[in-house]
């Protein structure tokens, strides 16, 4: 890594400050810082991706799900007013506070967020003698030689990724979250279970039951840890109704985000009697026999071993070839 003071100008605000260049790994390209650190603890994001410290995001999806208001001026004498009042104050800290945020809005944030670091970021960038056919160097081209691709994230702007106006990163993010945050209440008014999965084995029937026992009385409680989903059976409509409105997208227990859907309807048990198709002809009721119909009823078979033993042909002397005949002596 290497320093250089007021090597650059910051791309935000326009002032010189000290950038830091790396190397992330073989194979990859430098990497800088682009923006000074004032402008960096203002909005709470990196200085060289400028992506949110917390979670990762774009400002521009963190300030639309916390519905935080941009108090960063846009004109060039307002904005170096506003920094020179907030640089002394700021210190370590940051003017973004998660802690007054709401608890839905960071668990969808942790939903959004990548679970590991994306290291295509660090590719380098495209030979434009590639694209124009006229790169002569081969594989000793320190450059990636693809063609690039015209579409909304090929034109991207760090001033917009950094007051979250116009990125196209963020639209597409939000474009593919966007959708209802409710669960279709099933018609089947008997439906009165929610089905859990995602139950991790630190997750106890008790942590269970203390959690959605607030929304009402329940009737039973089945947890399959082997699989682990559960069900919670409540006795009324207007509890699981409630559980799942409370609980959708916002259950955590112990720290493991457990999804909450709707649970099915029982099957019902065959109704007694026989189902007549329309256009049949009732079948006649069987009638149980009388005591003269089973007296009349021919014999059985005697058991084995006892009556007439049966002579079979094999059991004959005559039979086998032998003659009664003298012989002379």
């Amino acid at each position: 890594m290497t320093k250089q003071r007021h090597g650059k100008e910051c791309k935000i605000c326009g002032r010189p400050f000290t950038i830091f260049q790396w190397c992330p790994g073989a194979g990859m390209r430098n990497k800088k810082t682009e923006c000074c650190q004032t402008c960096a603890k203002v909005k709470n994001v990196c200085q060289t991706c400028v992506l949110d410290l917390e979670f990762g995001l774009p400002t521009q999806v963190r300030d639309t799900v916390l519905q935080s208001r941009d108090d960063v001026p846009r004109s060039d004498i307002n904005r170096e007013f506003f920094i020179a009042s907030v640089e002394g104050s700021l210190g370590n800290d940051s003017l973004i506070n998660y802690a007054k945020s709401d608890a839905v809005a960071r668990e969808q944030l942790k939903r959004m967020a990548r679970p590991a670091p994306y290291y295509n970021r660090n590719r380098q960038h495209l030979c434009s003698f590639f694209a124009k056919g006229e790169c002569t160097r081969g594989d000793e081209c320190p450059y990636r030689h693809e063609l690039p691709v015209d579409n909304g994230l090929s034109h991207q702007n760090i001033k917009d990724r950094y007051y979250g106006k116009n990125d196209p990163v963020a639209q597409r993010m939000l474009n593919r979250t966007d959708k209802s945050s409710m669960l279709a209440t099933p018609e089947d008014t008997s439906i009165t279970s929610v089905f859990l999965t995602g139950i991790e084995a630190g997750v106890t029937d008790t942590d269970l039951r203390s959690h959605f026992h607030t929304f009402g009385e329940i009737k039973s409680l089945v947890l399959v840890a082997q699989s682990k989903v559960a069900f919670v059976n409540y006795t009324t409509r207007a509890a699981a109704e409630l559980a799942i409105r409370k609980s959708y997208n916002n259950c955590n227990i112990k720290g493991h985000a457990i999804r909450v859907q709707w649970g099915r309807a029982k099957p019902q048990a065959p109704k007694s009697g026989t189902q007549i198709l329309p256009g049949a002809q009732d079948p006649a009721p069987q009638q149980a026999p009388s005591l003269d119909d089973i007296l009349s009823m021919p014999a059985g078979p005697p058991p084995p071993g006892q009556g007439h033993a049966q002579a079979y042909p094999s059991q004959d002397p005559t039979t086998l070839g032998t003659a009664t005949r003298d012989f002379r002596a």
